[in-house]
């Protein structure tokens, strides 16, 4: 099985290599040349993010005029084994793109420390805990990244609901959900979980509602409890909701991106727990829905004891790999990619939450003031704190909870295995 999967592995490179990156080079050089830095990512391809990269190579140009750029997108659902192959192979790109979390903490090996070359950005952007590992920074935050729970006010005005009071605890909030199924035949929730990502956005946007604030705190130093009654509660409550009927049916054949935010911009779930960018947030919904029409509540508390907010770390942010020739210019790029003018442009068109604290979203709409004032008393999100291998483990026992093949007791135990083994 290992060789089969190594040799998987190598294959996806070679068709990396000869559909566009060819110019990836053994270590000690940097692209093709030493003029020239290649970049992997899976947003370089977006009509969305063009005005972005237009802005950060321009910016890079002015002190590195001689030096070519290539972006080279690669497809998100293949790009960590393709980088994994690169990077098992010593060939590669020169700067990467990485989501913030278990993905990069588990390749930093590969990458270079960037705190000597972005110390002037640290108080410029936020976002950062999620790129470091041991106290260095190996990537600098493009956006942030959170699971707001977003919610369709029209909805709640014809179920006869105050749509500015949503519920604060989740016993109001079932009742209230029954009330907007009675009346429009809204679904409560609109769920996907077919790649086991459901459970991630579930864990972290619920997770401040039922945890403590010290048991909270305690998880995202690495001091979990899975034992917990309260982090048992999480997973019971995951079953459970699905179970009752709250959710749209289908949860485990459902596809996040995009089919379970379809069915709340189509106005048939009246909550989702979706993304602060840039997708699955809140200007792809105000593109369905009126913009006014897109709250954004705090999860309603489940332990008394818990003081919800909203969870947000870096989202997505450019590393170095180690074998690029010229570290320092190749963190110039990085720079670039996370400037003002550029993460400004990535905001306007893409609608990303930037890392960039500096930026006026007052014009964005409510749903957008809302999260931003959010993140000024928000924490770190749970899953995020996870290794990359806990999470992949916690989707698939995430489908057997639904499925009502594995209890929460069990999954909580392999969970607990899983992580003291990371």
């Amino acid at each position: 099985m290992k060789q089969r999967a190594l040799w998987s592995a190598a294959l996806v490179l070679g068709l990396a290599l000869a559909s566009g990156c060819g110019s990836a080079t053994a270590p000690g050089s940097s692209g093709s040349s030493g003029d020239k830095l290649v970049v992997w990512d899976w947003k370089s391809g977006d009509a969305n993010v063009a005005a972005y990269l237009d802005k950060a190579k321009a910016d890079f140009a002015k002190s590195h005029p001689d030096t070519e750029v290539e972006f080279v997108a690669q497809p998100f659902d293949q790009y960590y084994t393709l980088l994994g192959a690169a990077i098992q192979s010593g060939k590669g790109p020169d700067v990467m793109l990485f989501n913030g979390g278990g993905q990069l903490r588990d390749r930093v090996d590969a990458l270079v420390p960037l705190d000597e070359y972005v110390a002037q950005d640290k108080q410029r952007l936020a976002g950062w805990e999620a790129f470091t590992r041991d106290g260095k920074t190996y990537a600098s935050p493009v956006t942030l990244q959170g699971h707001p729970l977003y919610y369709n006010k029209a909805l709640y005005e014809q179920a006869g609901l105050d749509p500015e009071a949503p519920a604060k605890t989740w016993d109001d909030f079932v009742e209230n959900c029954g009330a907007i199924t009675g009346k429009t035949g809204a679904k409560c929730f609109g769920v996907g979980n077919k790649e086991g990502i459901g459970i991630q956005f579930f864990l972290s946007s619920v997770g401040s509602a039922v945890l403590a604030p010290q048991e909270y705190d305690d998880w995202i130093a690495g001091k979990r409890n899975w034992a917990s009654p309260d982090v048992k509660r999480i997973f019971e409550l995951w079953k459970q909701v699905n179970d009752a009927g709250l959710n749209n049916d289908g949860v485990n054949s459902t596809a996040m991106f995009n089919d379970a935010f379809a069915v709340f911009q189509s106005g048939k779930a009246a909550h989702i727990i979706g993304l602060m960018s840039d997708i699955g947030h809140w200007k792809d919904f105000a593109e369905f829905l009126d913009p006014d029409d897109v709250g954004v509540m705090a999860a309603p508390v489940v332990n008394p004891a818990a003081t919800p907010s909203l969870p947000y770390d870096g989202g997505i942010g450019y590393a170095v790999a180690k074998w690029t020739k010229d570290p320092k210019v190749a963190a110039d790029l990085v720079r670039s990619l996370t400037s003002s003018e550029a993460l400004k442009a990535f905001y306007a068109d893409a609608g990303a939450i930037a890392s960039d604290t500096t930026i006026d979203v007052s014009a964005g709409g409510p749903a957008v003031t809302t999260i931003t004032a959010g993140i000024k008393t928000g924490k770190p999100a749970l899953h995020v704190a996870l290794s990359s291998k806990t999470v992949d483990l916690m989707g698939r026992l995430s489908q057997q909870l639904l499925s009502g093949s594995i209890t929460a007791d069990e999954a909580v135990a392999q969970l607990a295995a899983s992580d003291k083994a990371s």
